[in-house]
């Protein structure tokens, strides 16, 4: 099993591959939608990774740019916005403390499974790397603008758990006054086969195992969803 930095720098296609067939129930946009109404919004999808979210988006809001640090990543997000035939969107490198946007630029920021390794990557500076980000954060969304993150609650579990190397985040987004929820965002692959080998390889043997012992073609997994809005221009 890689390490999340190897996938996102050396796996993109089989990332790609694994999400395709994530959260097929379609709950991630619809959840998005309860929060604030998306259309009209110039929004940003930071670590957006091979499109995931900013496809979702794109139909829905006037612009969306997808950033990332990852130009392996990027490359597969560009083309699958391309084969979209639509046009408002744009594609970047960025790091998330650093936004190539002029101020008061945004009224939506989204991010999945993303602005955590902002923590789980700086176990010393975690608190001010976090800190860093919102004052980023600050500075690109206009008044009455919306931050949106989703993060991992549990894969393979049908109720959801803080993870154990995400509690200094889960900790953080409450501190800060976060408002959060929690979705599914199951697996439904096309075969066992399929299941066992994607599963394997991103989420390990034990979970692989399970997988090929229940002929598990659909596979649980509970995601949390934070989101907060600017009040007299901060969100701080």
């Amino acid at each position: 099993m890689p390490s999340e930095l190897e996938v996102y720098e050396s796996h993109a296609d089989r990332y790609e591959e694994l999400i395709r067939w994530e959260d097929y129930q379609g709950n991630i946009l619809e959840t998005m939608k309860r929060i604030l109404p998306l259309e009209g919004r110039i929004a940003v999808d930071l670590g957006a990774g091979t499109g995931r979210l900013a496809r979702l988006l794109t139909p829905q809001v006037s612009y969306i740019h997808a950033f990332d640090a990852s130009r392996v990543m990027l490359r597969i997000c560009r083309e699958q916005l391309a084969s979209s035939g639509s046009a408002n969107w744009n594609v970047g490198v960025a790091d998330h403390r650093h936004i190539p946007l002029s101020d008061r630029t945004l009224d939506l920021v989204v991010s999945g499974w993303s602005v955590s390794y902002l923590a789980v990557w700086n176990s010393e500076t975690w608190r001010s790397e976090l800190e860093q980000w919102m004052e980023e954060m600050n500075r690109v969304l206009l008044p009455a603008g919306w931050i949106v993150l989703f993060e991992s609650l549990g894969t393979g579990n049908e109720t959801p758990l803080r993870l154990d190397h995400l509690r200094k985040f889960y900790s953080w987004l409450d501190e800060t006054g976060f408002q959060n929820t929690w979705i599914r965002t199951d697996y439904r692959f096309e075969s066992i086969e399929q299941a066992e080998k994607s599963v394997r390889f991103f989420f390990g043997d034990e979970l692989g195992d399970r997988v090929r012992k229940y002929h598990l073609r659909i596979l649980p997994e509970c995601t949390g969803v934070w989101w907060k809005q600017t009040v007299d221009g901060s969100v701080t």
